[in-house]
């Protein structure tokens, strides 16, 4: 038996026109969001590329940072991620030296603190480039909702 192709088979025809405007979704709030996401991640990626992490490396080690003293209970309930993949994020982070871990201070604590090392050689241009990304959407985002 073939497979049917073209319009008898059922395929939907493209959209000749955009989706309208109703006021229900605010598509102008939805956009400045994208690229506001775009740009808050793209030069950070390139960075932590270069040194062999991605995302995950950024988001663990950002909270880290704001949060010395973290379990792993407390990143994990933080970035909702799974054990395993933390585990396999921490391990890199750990071996490369840009955080410590510790025992927990009494048995039956937490698992382990995690800190964050001296060593900031990327951790703050990440940051710069962050806040650079988000201070250039920010004006549009606020004058969306009402508030500049």
């Amino acid at each position: 038996m073939s497979r049917q192709t073209g319009p008898k088979a059922g395929k939907p025809e493209p959209l000749a026109t955009p989706m309208e405007d109703t006021g229900i979704i605010d598509f102008e709030i939805i956009e400045l969001f994208f690229f506001a996401y775009r740009d808050f991640v793209s030069d950070p990626d390139a960075i932590l590329e270069k040194s062999g992490f991605g995302r995950a490396h950024h988001r663990v080690v950002h909270f880290v940072n704001r949060n010395p003293g973290m379990t792993v209970a407390d990143l994990l309930d933080t970035l909702k991620i799974t054990k395993q993949s933390l585990a396999r994020v921490l391990k890199q982070l750990i071996d490369s030296g840009y955080i410590r871990r510790w025992p927990a201070p009494r048995i039956g604590g937490s698992a382990s603190f995690i800190r964050r090392n001296r060593d900031e050689s990327w951790r703050l241009p990440l940051l710069s480039r962050n806040r650079a990304a988000l201070s250039g959407h920010s004006k549009g985002l606020l004058r969306r909702c009402g508030r500049a």
